[in-house]
């Protein structure tokens, strides 16, 4: 059965386990490939990336690509990503394209492959206060299992998606949704996810490089820092104009007058009482619940979280201003004769700092990093020995980036990578319905080095036979560093290798 032949008019498509038969003029499962009369066709283009500081260049722009004029490195020396290469499954043949070029006048080789990882995932940043979960509450797309909440950071929540768990440890729609996901984020499209179960539930869209919408509302600061570096950094400028501050945060809610800052600011004690776990001098934590409220706590009204003022240290007309840690909400309030803050209106000079503080929070966004293990069979696309691959990578005789985008590789056994999705060219990421995704990596070393660790030198090719008219061109991502410079390699930082 494994070696029948295709059915009448389809062709047999081997670039992943699925092993599709394609019909004439139709694409495979995973959209990648196609049957263009009898013969199997990569629907998307292969990339090189050009530092030359233009944006991408349309692909094949007009019906006959009539506007490409025919210079393809633009005196530029371009850099063979892998985004639409194929694939090395079955796993015994050399990567799609070994590509040789000179950098600085040293011969290089570049190895790149779209690997097909079932073990991957996403880690994805939000930059926010609000609550969007307890750590460890499950996060669904369509109601299946995808992930779940990590930890809270400084000003971001953490959520770590997909891996082979939810792509193959579950029933066959965790699956299939799992990879969906994982598809959409790392191609910086929107997914629309739920957090938490009934009675703690949160609505979340994510999506690359732009603003979480959580519960509807789109965030738009980043905090500028907790309750107490709040205190810190703008105790100056509260000086004078109030008698004392305090910055609501769900983490470490900071007060002026009992704070380090006030102390050396020589701000008087004021009396006032915080219900909470007070840390130390100014500090408290747990003022409130975690919410979606002031400073990521559950509350709309800050005044409930002071306890009475100390009737034998405050006094009437005690000016006190509370902000949270975005400056987006702020209340000024002046002690009675009963010492019960009243509304008051807010001094030109407290609404600046407000300002102030709003100016100086970065805006809120979401930033998802591509996480994925290159296993043996992608290593076996490089050398026959894939352990001299990894022991390469690990010595930095051998550098890795996807997509052209550099890559960080975790210390400790294998070559498990992660890289920002933003910093890769569009439409790097594919599937296939194992699930899997497929993922763009290159390995970049000198001639001499590949040869030493069993690379397929008789598959190596001059970079000019690779470049066609079908060729995509983008430009590198803004501050991008270049997988070919010489710094990346031990060699040239004058160590041994």
């Amino acid at each position: 059965m494994e070696n029948a032949s295709p059915p009448p008019g389809k062709i047999r498509c081997d670039a992943c386990p699925v092993m599709c038969y394609i019909a004439d003029g139709r694409i495979g499962a995973c959209d990648r490939y196609a049957n263009h009369d009898g013969v199997l066709v990569r629907l998307d283009p292969h990339t090189i990336i050009e530092r030359t500081g233009q944006k991408l260049v349309p692909f094949l722009t007009g019906p006959d690509a009539s506007d490409w004029d025919g210079d393809i490195v633009q005196g530029a020396r371009p850099f063979v990503t892998a985004v639409g290469a194929g694939t090395t499954y079955p796993d015994y043949k050399p990567a799609p394209f070994i590509i040789s070029q000179q950098a600085g006048g040293v011969d290089m080789v570049t190895v790149v492959t779209e690997g097909i990882f079932s073990y991957c995932g996403v880690k994805v940043k939000i930059d926010t206060d609000r609550h969007i979960g307890e750590e460890r509450d499950i996060v669904r797309v369509k109601d299946e299992p995808v992930g779940h909440v990590m930890t809270s950071e400084y000003g971001s929540r953490m959520l770590s998606l997909g891996g082979v768990e939810h792509l193959t440890g579950g029933s066959k729609a965790e699956g299939r949704i799992t990879c969906g996901t994982l598809l959409r984020l790392c191609n910086r499209e929107p997914v629309e996810m739920t957090i938490g179960d009934d009675g703690h539930q949160t609505t979340l869209v994510v999506q690359a490089g732009q603003p979480p919408v959580i519960n509807g509302e789109q965030e738009r600061l980043m905090r500028v820092g907790c309750g107490s570096a709040t205190i810190g950094m703008f105790a100056k400028q509260w000086l004078g104009h109030v008698d004392d501050v305090v910055v609501v945060d769900d983490h470490i809610t900071g007060v002026l007058s009992e704070h380090q800052a006030g102390k050396l600011l020589d701000v008087p004690p004021t009396g006032i009482r915080i219900k909470g776990r007070r840390s130390t001098p100014g500090r408290y934590f747990q003022v409130a619940r975690p919410g979606t409220g002031w400073g990521g706590t559950d509350i709309s009204d800050p005044l409930v979280i002071l306890g009475d003022f100390n009737p034998a240290v405050a006094w009437e007309g005690l000016r006190l201003f509370m902000i949270s840690t975005t400056g987006e909400q702020f209340g000024y309030y002046v002690l009675d004769a009963a010492l019960r803050p009243r509304p008051a209106p807010l001094p030109e000079a407290l609404e600046r700092s407000a300002r102030i503080i709003r100016d100086n929070c970065e805006p809120s966004v979401c930033s998802v990093l591509f996480m994925g293990g290159a296993g043996g069979s992608l290593r076996a696309g490089v050398t026959e020995n894939p352990v001299k691959l990894t022991r390469s990578v690990k010595n930095a005789l051998t550098h890795v980036s996807c997509g052209g985008a550099e890559a960080y590789v975790w210390p400790g056994g294998g070559i498990t990578v992660m890289v920002d999705v933003m910093q890769m060219p569009e439409g790097s990421f594919g599937y296939v319905p194992t699930p899997a995704l497929v993922a763009p990596i290159e390995f970049t070393m000198r001639a001499e080095d590949y040869a030493a660790l069993g690379g397929y030198v008789d598959e190596i090719r001059p970079l000019h036979q690779i470049l066609t008219d079908r060729t995509r061109r983008v430009g590198p991502a803004d501050r991008e560093p270049d997988p070919m410079s010489p710094w990346n390699y031990r060699w040239f930082r004058g160590q041994a290798g």
